[in-house]
């Protein structure tokens, strides 16, 4: 399989919140928000992979800002790692206010994919080769992430995740 690089899966998608995408207090649902990073993950994804995908979790999400009726969101997601089925997506999602000019950080969030052959089994996906520091670095937390979401699925025992073991135990030795 051909290494890719993090930017072959950049996807940048655009929305314009319309009044039927809000509350009554004319903020983003939250609920609209996760369907549109779900889509911008996916195609990430899906990009990396040359295949179709299906979403395996969704890491912690918290909304940081109120989305405004009018503004439009601007959603980045790439993978940050393929695993041996499976890939972190990462995602960076923007609000910006036209009139006003302002854009803000409302929210990140880490989705994962595992991606599928023409019978729907599992199949492996492309390795992935981080070129900037900032890439390695999302590479690099990308395995202890894993151990994480592994752990609260209950699908790995604490003593069997080393990675995120190294973390907590190079934190106390520095105490």
């Amino acid at each position: 399989m051909t290494l890719k690089t993090p930017q072959d899966s950049l996807t940048i998608m655009n929305e314009l919140v319309l009044p039927n995408d809000t509350n009554y207090l004319h903020n983003l649902m939250g609920g609209r928000l996760l369907h549109w990073m779900d889509i911008a993950a996916a195609i990430s994804a899906q990009k990396h992979c040359n295949r179709i995908v299906v979403t395996a979790s969704v890491d912690n999400v918290s909304f940081q800002q109120p989305v405004k009726l009018g503004d439009v969101i601007n959603i980045e997601a790439k993978v940050t790692r393929a695993f041996n089925t499976s890939m972190e997506v990462k995602l960076d999602v923007w609000a910006q206010n036209m009139p006003s000019g302002t854009n803000i950080k409302c929210n990140e969030a880490y989705y994962t994919f595992v991606a599928l052959d023409e019978n729907s089994r599992t199949i492996a996906v492309p390795e992935i080769e981080p070129q900037t520091e900032k890439e390695i670095e999302l590479y690099n937390g990308a395995l202890r992430r894993r151990q994480l979401r592994l752990i609260l699925a209950g699908r790995m025992h604490p003593d069997d995740a080393t990675e995120l073991k190294a973390l907590f135990t190079a934190a106390k030795k520095e105490v």
